[in-house]
């Protein structure tokens, strides 16, 4: 029995030494071998939300201001550069200088598909997957260098919401973790650009020699998600059994108050960090305390092309229109339910509106949500008025009867309902295209786009049902001349956000991680 406990020893601690041995060449590899190129860590570049919008804009940004750097894409989607820049050009009207270049990778062992070669010095050291820990062998033989056209993560589902049923931003955050340790291994940029706010991956990209650069969105965890739980409030992340139960609520704030510690300890990682709102600049600050590092830049709205719709709107079917992700923080029952509380209390002799929901699905979970909300429309018999747009594009084309432009164009009054939405660029839409935007009173819309535009109001605030209600029939009844004035100071505000201003502010925080020589 000794012997066989010494020779498990000696096999445990012999798989754990070439661990150590494998990751500490993958390292050095990826130190040695970085490229003079920005990696841009997006895993869903299919989303189609506000964040996609804001990768290829600061895509865009890189390219115009260092053409000598590549840009890298780092994704677990299926794509070619030339897709991705066609779908950037036909999603958000964003033409990039050339498509996302290529980045190498080690070229794979022919005779064993499942081997990632990493070089060190004049050696090749394969890692194969072998029950659950590694294999590793050694390769004198160098092995050329094979091109890739995207950095294709195959970890994805480490990030998955649904991979973690409980304990879900710890989960996703480790898993994180490990989607940039392929990346990484893969291809190693001189610059690690998260855009979709993994701030777990940030001192793993500090270890393989990269300047970190983030734009967040928001904070993973915020004071106002303890305090809700310290209310328990019942929400889409606050289950039902934790806010009934004082222990277990308290159990929550607990774990809360060690995840809010390690997310500051990750997040000070950053080189620069640019946030999209003064609301998530506020949270970050407090967390990851580097408030030199911070830097507020609004996000990219494409209010040049919206703003040259006429203000004018078709009055015998008023339009009102919701243009978010079918997620669950974005409330899409609550737009439901308040449009039907104003349909039943409008006055009979005004013309019945109908409501739009567009929106895109990341996954099947959205995809059930949506076919949820259209039964949802259909019990409260209000199926003839409600519309559902899937995966609109964005840009005018003559081969499609409808693309979001165009259904902006024809909208009297624009849907949100998330509350504490970090900045809310689909308001900003609204307001650019003439749509009177009704957002949650709370963070960004509250903070920083539905405000007094030189005095004159530029939209609604409601948080219930009762008062989205009311807000729509004040859309509906007012005399055209007063939605006009509204519309009209909606526009002038939403240019504060408009692309132009998104390249100025961006290009001013980049560039002295970029090139600190050329910018001092």
């Amino acid at each position: 029995m000794a012997l066989w406990d010494l020779l498990l020893a000696t096999l445990t601690s012999s798989l754990l030494s070439l661990l150590l041995f494998s990751a500490a060449a993958a390292v050095i590899s990826g130190r040695r071998g970085r490229r003079r190129a920005v990696g841009f860590f997006h895993p869903y570049t299919n989303d189609g939300g506000g964040g996609e919008r804001v990768l290829w804009c600061a895509v865009k940004a890189v390219q115009e201001e260092n053409p000598d750097f590549d840009c890298a894409v780092f994704t677990g989607d299926d794509a070619s550069p030339q897709s991705l820049a066609a779908r950037a050009l036909d999603r958000f009207g964003v033409k990039l200088l050339r498509p996302p270049q290529v980045a190498p990778v080690p070229s794979l062992d022919p005779t064993n598909r499942n081997s990632h070669r990493f070089a060190l010095d004049h050696a090749m050291v394969a890692v194969v997957p072998f029950i659950g820990f590694a294999e590793i062998y050694i390769d004198f033989e160098c092995r050329d260098w094979t091109l890739v056209e995207v950095v294709r993560l195959y970890r994805r589902k480490w990030i998955e919401e649904h991979t973690y049923p409980h304990f879900t931003m710890i989960g996703q955050s480790l898993g994180s973790v490990y989607l940039s340790w392929e990346a990484l291994c893969k291809f190693t940029p001189q610059f690690y650009f998260d855009t979709s706010g993994y701030a777990f991956t940030y001192p793993l990209a500090r270890i393989f020699g990269c300047k970190v650069i983030c734009y967040t969105h928001y904070p993973t965890i915020s004071s106002d998600m303890v305090s809700r739980v310290l209310q328990q409030s019942s929400m889409y992340n606050n289950d039902a059994l934790i806010a009934s139960s004082m222990l277990l609520s308290w159990c929550k704030v607990v774990y809360y108050t060690l995840f809010s510690w390690l997310y500051g300890l990750v997040g000070s990682y950053a080189h620069l960090a640019m946030v999209n709102s003064s609301w998530t600049r506020s949270h970050i600050e407090s967390l990851w305390k580097i408030p030199r590092r911070t830097k507020r830049v609004y996000p990219p709205c494409d209010t040049s092309s919206l703003q040259l719709l006429p203000l004018e709107r078709p009055v015998r079917s008023p339009v009102i229109i919701s243009v978010a992700q079918f997620r669950p923080e974005k409330a899409h029952g609550l737009q439901l339910e308040a449009f039907v509380l104003a349909v039943r209390r409008l006055d009979q002799d005004l013309p019945r509106p109908r409501l739009l929901f567009v929106g895109s699905c990341r996954n099947k979970q959205d995809e059930e949500r949506l076919q949820k909300l259209k039964n949802r429309s259909e019990e409260l018999n209000v199926d003839d008025y409600v519309e559902f747009h899937r995966d609109v594009m964005y840009r005018f084309d003559l081969h499609r009867c409808l693309d979001l432009v165009q259904l902006l164009g024809g909208a009297v009054a624009g849907l949100h309902c998330m509350i504490d939405e970090h900045f809310g660029i689909s308001i900003v839409e609204y307001m650019a295209a003439g749509v009177i935007p009704i957002a949650h009173n709370s963070a960004g819309p509250k903070m920083d786009i539905v405000l007094n535009e030189c005095g004159h109001r530029t939209g609604f605030l409601a948080s219930s049902k009762e008062e989205y209600a009311e807000a729509i029939l004040e859309v509906l009844r007012m005399p055209e001349p007063e939605r006009l004035a509204i519309a009209t100071a909606a526009r002038k505000r939403a240019q504060r956000f408009s692309e132009q201003k998104f390249f100025e502010d961006f290009k001013a925080a980049v560039q002295p991680i970029l090139a600190p020589k050329a910018s001092s």
